[in-house]
């Protein structure tokens, strides 16, 4: 997060790489078609009736016999990118999802209580010929809008059990699985960071840096409130000879204290997930329209040049490489949403995605050297001046072309 960064940004994060080509999802509640396959979901277990499919139309008739409201998703084979979801299943109901899926790998797992990892994840695979996209422009990208939504709803599901995990080690003062807790658990965050900046001072709770909140007048609370305590404040390499110590008359939390700044935590990114599940974010997003993922995609990768790449963001862990993959993997995935569409509007547009395309991949080649989100990164104090400046004219390269990407698809 920049220093006074503007929260009135549009929403953004996304979906799936060429997902409008990939599917298009209803979920009903009437009973199932014949030949459908069916799908038992209870508090442990995702039980799907085959482990694969022929490309084209594929329906799964969903019953919840959890004690639990669930979630039934058909997951891409990265496992994050979501190609069709039902929600909102009430304990002894039956829902069916249709979608049409092309041939690839995939993943099917369900979600009782709607946070969390899910449970009983299986891989399921999708054969047969590729299916041609159907329906107009209008229609595809309400698609991309709808499934960018339940994207966001799944990435604040897995926050919230994540921060309560993070709050619970701060607060009982096991301050080792806490610091090994910090990076992973602010993922999901990173990759929908500006809804939450949408929402007036919530960011600011969460994410804001000292120097933010100092500037603003605010309290200062959330992630790096929590970060300053967890790793003691050190005069290092990041700190300049002329500024004032971070260490100079900081004095760490009282358990008192630490409780109150874990639980405002808390409370804050359930404020987060009420939204996110609420009628508003539904009518906010379908009045933004396309226009959001596009902008979403700029608006990360902003994220990481004003923030990330400086060494800023996480200022006594040194994390920051993780904040910075998971702003780079969202906005990927919002850029993957309207990319297909891009590339209908002529051979300028055609050529402007094959430039964005190859930005991506020599974006994650260069962050790869350092480390994956799934097996942490190097610490940033252990990046050179050339290695930073490296980085840094990767997101310059990628950020040029993708600036034009919003005029591109509204054309």
């Amino acid at each position: 997060m920049s220093s006074l960064r503007p929260r009135a940004l549009a929403a953004t994060a996304g979906i799936a790489l060429s997902a409008l080509a990939l599917t298009g999802c209803v979920a009903k509640a009437d009973t199932a078609a014949s030949g459908s396959l069916s799908v038992t979901a209870d508090d442990s277990s995702c039980a799907v009736s085959a482990d694969s499919a022929v490309s084209g139309t594929v329906t799964f008739a969903v019953e919840n016999s959890s004690s639990q409201v669930n979630e039934f998703y058909l997951l891409a084979s990265d496992g994050l990118r979501i190609v069709g979801e039902v929600e909102n299943i009430a304990p002894g109901a039956s829902r069916t999802l249709t979608v049409v899926a092309q041939p690839g790998d995939y993943f099917t797992v369900c979600k009782p209580g709607m946070i969390g990892d899910g449970v009983g994840k299986t891989a399921f695979t999708v054969t047969g010929d590729a299916v041609a996209a159907t329906g107009d422009d209008a229609e595809q990208m309400t698609k991309a809008v709808d499934l960018y939504a339940a994207f966001v709803k799944e990435q604040v599901s897995q926050l919230v059990p994540q921060v309560q995990a993070l709050v619970d080690a701060y607060e009982s003062g096991d301050d080792e699985t806490a610091r090994s807790l910090f990076a992973s658990t602010r993922v999901s965050y990173e990759r929908i960071e500006p809804i939450a900046e949408a929402l007036g001072d919530l960011d600011p709770r969460i994410d804001y840096r000292e120097v933010d909140a100092v500037a603003e007048g605010l309290d200062w609370t959330g992630f790096h409130r929590i970060e300053k305590d967890l790793w003691v404040p050190a005069k290092d390499a990041l700190n300049s000879d002329d500024a004032t110590p971070a260490w100079q008359d900081w004095n760490p939390s009282t358990p008192e204290e630490r409780k109150s700044f874990g639980d405002q935590l808390v409370t804050d990114v359930q404020e987060l997930y009420d939204y996110v599940h609420s009628d508003e974010f539904s009518t906010t997003l379908e009045a933004q329209g396309v226009a959001s993922l596009s902008n979403g995609a700029i608006a990360l990768l902003d994220e990481v040049a004003k923030g990330k790449i400086t060494g800023e963001e996480d200022w006594w862990s040194h994390t920051d490489l993780s904040d910075f993959a998971a702003n780079v993997e969202g906005s990927k995935m919002a850029f993957s949403l309207v990319q297909d569409f891009a590339a209908t509007k002529g051979d300028d547009a055609k050529k402007l995605v094959g430039e964005i395309t190859d930005g991506y991949a020599n974006l994650e080649a260069a962050l790869a050297t350092y480390g994956s989100l799934d097996t942490g990164f190097v610490s940033y104090l252990e990046l050179t001046d050339a290695d930073r400046k490296t980085l840094t004219d990767e997101v310059n390269a990628l950020a040029e072309p993708l600036s034009q990407l919003t005029s591109t698809i509204l054309e």
